[in-house]
């Protein structure tokens, strides 16, 4: 997942040359990010801190991976997207809408289980083969989770699950859900007896709390990609990118729970300052 820290510098150079002949009308433009759901809370601090050092106005929607991506293929105008897995900006990618070289993994994430804050279900050592999910719920509750057909929490849970040899039982018994958050609020308004989402969306509910972690080798690991969106390159919006690759960035991001992938103190070049 990492990338050769010499070839980030010279692709996030490169576009800032190829950018910096845009007229001035362009720095003053509203910069649209397109964010996985799991990034709301962090993603609207960077934001509002960007704005207050910088005074660019960073317009964001929120939702899961999939959607977002399907609204950018449909043509929806984003300068900036994060994904919260590699198959999503894999398929814009390969419909030709990511601009070259401006593709880098900037945050990692982890698996848990949750239950309400006042759920009497005791916390799990390890979640193992022998650990029966379907155990700790009644006949008729459900386990909370993203859609696993197209969220990417659902994918990740879907995976550690068939892993550990439960999806088989468990499928039948899911509550899935449009992207991560709405399954984090099925278990908060105790609709869902459990759920199972980012570590990170656990930290910042006071209405659940998290019982068991997933192993890390039962999933793909949980990679956020970020990459500015065709047809053309907005100098904002670039020195945007930039400063979310940077340390400013990584400190609110780590605030939140989420995990760097890289030192990306190292990759940002003097440029993007100017």
């Amino acid at each position: 997942m990492r990338r050769l820290l010499g070839k980030v510098l010279s692709a996030l150079i490169l576009l800032l040359i190829g950018v910096g002949t845009l007229p001035a009308s362009a720095w003053s433009k509203d910069i649209t990010v397109f964010a996985a759901a799991s990034l709301t809370n962090a993603i609207q601090t960077a934001a509002n801190r960007y704005k207050e050092e910088t005074g660019a106005h960073i317009r964001l929607s929120l939702a899961s991976s999939s959607t977002l991506a399907r609204q950018i293929a449909a043509g929806a105008p984003a300068d900036i997207y994060i994904s919260a897995n590699q198959k999503w900006m894999d398929w814009l990618s390969d419909q030709d809408l990511i601009m070259a070289n401006s593709r880098h993994d900037i945050l990692a994430n982890n698996l848990v289980l949750i239950a309400p804050t006042n759920s009497t279900v005791a916390p799990l050592t390890d979640i193992t083969k022998d650990t029966s999910l379907l155990g700790l719920i009644d006949a008729d509750d459900r386990i909370a989770l993203g859609d696993p057909d197209h969220v990417p929490a659902g994918i990740y849970a879907k995976q550690a699950l068939t892993t550990l040899g439960q999806w088989e039982n468990l499928a039948p018994r899911l509550a899935r859900a449009d992207n991560v958050r709405a399954a984090l609020s099925l278990v908060e308004r105790g609709e869902a007896p459990l759920g199972i989402v980012y570590r990170t969306d656990a930290m910042i509910s006071d209405g659940v709390k998290i019982i068991g972690t997933f192993p890390e080798n039962t999933y793909t690991p949980i990679t956020y990609p970020i990459a500015m969106m065709k047809p053309q390159a907005d100098n904002g919006a670039l020195k945007f990118l930039v400063w979310l690759l940077g340390d400013d960035a990584a400190a609110i991001f780590a605030d939140y729970g989420f995990n760097a992938v890289a030192n990306k103190a190292t990759i940002i070049p003097d440029t993007a300052a100017q």
